[in-house]
């Protein structure tokens, strides 16, 4: 960890910030956007635990850190396989999406790593990079794959369910072009995949066993992530950060100083919207919590 590394964690508070049409209903009175920490490789796949505490990838540099507001920002793991995606399960138990190693995997309270999924019928994936728990802890993921396919085994890109008891490994889509981001209502009765490829941000309705159906178009944008605030607004980042009601209405925008990557809620209370932008983290204090 760099000098400049930890001496980013003091937050500098920066003046790119956009408000649109209801975003002042959403971000708290007189937020910033402000940065947190920079010198990253390529930031991704935040999520925060049960006490609000943030964890994110560094996919260049093969991290997952961690952020707390006792702490600052550690490194919680290395050598990652170029992890992704995270997500906390409904055991506290982190789940990592690693794109080199072509897996998805689980890291345990105590740190032990488990491989959860790796193949499809006996290819393996292509390269996992987002995923959603479910309210009965069936994992979501999308396995899009960017750069190089000579090694590629799986033809096309897709999203997979794996069921609550890892027993069950469904292909949840087969006419996306390029899969990316997954969010779902807390309550599971809808879920919603960005097919980054193609722009566009689909809704469906999840059945019993994981698959997916009643699929609808819910705003002709893509992204890269997603995330969904406890009235239902979705968070779709690209340029910047675009803000959508629960009808597809867009209500609002962030700028960001870099491109960002992906988003979640975190800090003490759930309402700290921390944001992965390229080589640095950010974050804008709301008046809305996510789920």
């Amino acid at each position: 960890m760099t000098a400049r590394f930890i001496g980013a964690t003091v937050l500098a508070a920066l003046s790119m910030i956009t408000l649109l049409g209801q975003d002042s209903a959403l971000i708290a009175r007189g937020a910033k956007v402000e940065r947190v920490a920079t010198g990253f490789g390529f930031l991704e796949g935040p999520v925060a635990d049960a006490d609000g505490n943030l964890y994110f990838s560094d996919i260049v540099n093969e991290r997952i850190h961690r952020w707390s507001p006792e702490t600052g920002i550690t490194v919680f793991r290395e050598r990652t396989g170029q992890a992704n995606g995270l997500r906390v399960d409904l055991d506290g138990t982190l789940l990592v999406c690693e794109m080199a190693n072509r897996q998805l995997t689980a890291i345990d309270q105590e740190g032990r790593l488990t491989i959860l999924a790796d193949r499809y019928e006996g290819q393996r994936f292509n390269s996992p990079n987002d995923l959603w728990v479910d309210p009965k802890g069936g994992i979501y993921f999308s396995d899009p794959r960017y750069g190089p396919t000579d090694d590629q085994e799986i033809k096309g890109n897709h999203v997979y369910y794996l069921s609550p008891d890892r027993t069950t490994l469904l292909r949840v889509t087969d006419d996306l072009v390029q899969p990316n981001g997954i969010v779902g209502t807390p309550d599971g009765s809808r879920v919603y995949i960005a097919d980054q490829g193609a722009g566009r941000l689909w809704t469906y309705r999840p059945e019993a066993d994981g698959s997916l159906h009643d699929k609808r178009l819910f705003v002709s944008q893509g992204a890269d992530g997603i995330t969904m605030d406890d009235r239902g607004n979705l968070y779709l980042t690209g340029q910047d950060i675009t803000i959508f009601d629960p009808t597809g209405r867009q209500i609002g925008s962030i700028a960001i100083p870099e491109p960002p990557a992906n988003l979640a809620f975190g800090g003490p209370d759930g309402t700290t919207l921390f944001i992965t932008a390229r080589r640095s983290l950010y974050r804008v204090e709301m008046r809305v919590t996510g789920q």
